[in-house]
């Protein structure tokens, strides 16, 4: 009973997990300017690979693979936004993106002080 249980769990999640994916496909067609399409890209992303990961561990049910998927995860949780914030650096330097949609832009002054200097 209780195996049932958890691949019914492992079901769910993977299922989860997709429909995380198919908004982060969606959210990168559909969204207007660079900024939207990164935090499409990296918020279910993340969460969608947390789930892919419980899915394992619950169908595995086994604290080693648990052991060996969770450097997966931190990995990957640490390096996504670090990546998307590098890209919407790069986008913001190139003019790539859609000032009016900022509503604050707390990147200008920093960008200014950093092209005086430099």
């Amino acid at each position: 009973m209780l195996d049932t249980v958890l691949d019914g769990l492992s079901l769910v999640c993977l299922i989860a997990a997709a429909g995380f994916s198919v908004a982060a496909g969606v959210g990168l067609l559909r969204f207007p300017d660079v900024l939207s399409r990164l935090h499409a890209a990296t918020k279910p992303q993340v969460f969608g690979l947390l789930l892919v990961i419980a899915a394992i561990a619950l169908h595995e049910r086994s604290w080693l693979t648990l052991a060996t998927l969770l450097p997966v995860f931190v990995f990957q949780a640490l390096t996504a936004p670090i990546a998307a914030h590098m890209v919407g650096r790069a986008a913001y330097r190139t003019g790539q993106l859609d000032e009016e949609s900022l509503v604050i832009d707390e990147l200008a002054p920093d960008v200014e002080r950093s092209d005086r200097l430099g």
